[in-house]
């Protein structure tokens, strides 16, 4: 696959994302009107490839709408989903530092606008602000986190106990408290939740359904899924 094609960033109401980002706060009005147009944008459908895993050392991508995905996939063509980035979101900042790979392939999982920033800029950057060095650092730790939190899913022998790590991490990065539960307002197939705790769709569906029964959840809507406090009581267990 050759490198995607940018197109700079032209006045396409997607600048908020770029004041959000910590180590990009330090700027001044000047340098961001400046340096916004360093962001090439990029449309892109649903299952297309974004990045291949051999481009991911070269551009840090942030989602300005639509939802991503980071996968592993194996010498038999099964597919492991490492992450999932949703609008507002951004990765890929670890690589462009040292310059490795990131071991996934990060595809769009529905009509998405992408920014992406090459490395070559991004180095420039960060040399001529040493307050966005430290705002790094302490992302790079919430990341470390983060995939310890993913490591804990996909280590577990137990099935229910992967499909339940992995639920309450979703949950945890995605969802939003209401006076029912924990809301995840994000469409998730059978097929990817299986794909991101690493077991048959069927049994995700086997275990969804059961949880259903038992009250622990609740499916309100085709892109959502409540977590019931029900839910939390028997994962801690």
């Amino acid at each position: 696959m050759k490198p995607p094609q940018l197109s700079a960033d032209r006045g396409t109401g997607t600048e908020p994302l770029l004041r959000k980002i910590p180590f990009f706060a330090c700027l001044s009005d000047d340098e961001y009107a400046a340096w916004r147009r360093n962001v090439q944008i990029e449309n892109f459908s649903k299952n297309q490839v974004i990045l291949l895993e051999e481009q991911t050392s070269e551009y840090m991508y942030l989602v300005y709408s639509g939802r991503v995905k980071a996968v592993m996939i194996d010498r038999e063509g099964r597919e492991s989903i490492l992450a999932i980035h949703e609008k507002g979101d951004y990765f890929g900042e670890m690589a462009l530092l040292d310059g490795k790979t990131s071991p996934a392939t990060v595809v769009a999982m529905e009509p998405a606008v992408i920014g992406l920033i090459r490395k070559s800029d991004f180095e420039k950057y960060l040399s001529g602000h040493p307050a966005a060095l430290k705002a790094l650092v302490a992302l790079l730790c919430s990341r470390l986190r983060e995939a310890w939190s993913t490591l804990q899913i996909l280590t577990s022998a137990d099935a229910e106990h992967r499909i339940r790590a992995m639920l309450r991490h979703v949950g945890a990065h995605y969802g939003e408290d209401t006076g029912d539960g924990t809301l995840i307002r994000m469409k998730l197939t059978h097929q990817d939740l299986a794909h991101y705790a690493g077991v048959s769709r069927e049994t995700v569906t086997r275990l969804l359904d059961r949880l259903k029964k038992a009250g622990e959840i609740e499916i309100p809507g085709r892109r959502s899924l409540l977590l019931k406090p029900g839910f939390f009581k028997i994962d801690r267990l």
